[in-house]
């Protein structure tokens, strides 16, 4: 199994902790170095904060570790396609890479609706891919809606 599926299904995990709590299920993971620096998953709803998304969750996390904001040399692993508010902290900081599984085509900011890595008027580039347990994450994503509904 390759790190990168190793690690988003952990994150994976992640996503069925913010459904056990009747959140959006997206979990997030923060690696650098082998090494988990911060985790989290969605809990806008139950703390009545429309900024914590599972990303900022797991940044919040791994910044307090480091004692650091900024995460050079770190790889987020996300289950969904982070978006603008997201981008804008992971850019801050600096992490080197992204690895999300589904795309969010209304709101996602790695190429489904904004490129905003990719922006050259940016100081900070951040290397995306994904796909990594893209099924997997679509299915879970779309049986809460569905349940929801």
């Amino acid at each position: 199994m390759s790190d990168d599926v190793r690690w988003m299904a952990q994150a994976l995990a992640l996503a069925q902790q913010a459904e056990l709590q009747g959140e959006v299920p997206v979990g997030a993971i923060i690696v650098r170095d082998g090494e988990i620096l911060g985790e989290g998953w969605n809990k806008p709803i139950m703390s009545h904060d429309p900024t914590a998304h599972a990303e900022i969750q797991a940044l919040r996390a791994a910044c307090q570790q480091e004692n650091n904001y900024r995460l050079p040399g770190a790889t987020l692993y996300v289950t969904l396609e982070p978006c603008v508010m997201c981008a804008g902290a992971l850019i801050h900081a600096r992490i080197e890479r992204i690895v999300f599984a589904a795309t969010e085509p209304k709101t996602g900011a790695a190429g489904s609706c904004f490129d905003i890595f990719n922006n050259d008027k940016l100081n900070h580039r951040i290397i995306c891919d994904s796909g990594v347990l893209a099924t997997q994450s679509g299915e879970l994503l779309r049986n809460f809606f569905r349940a929801r509904r």
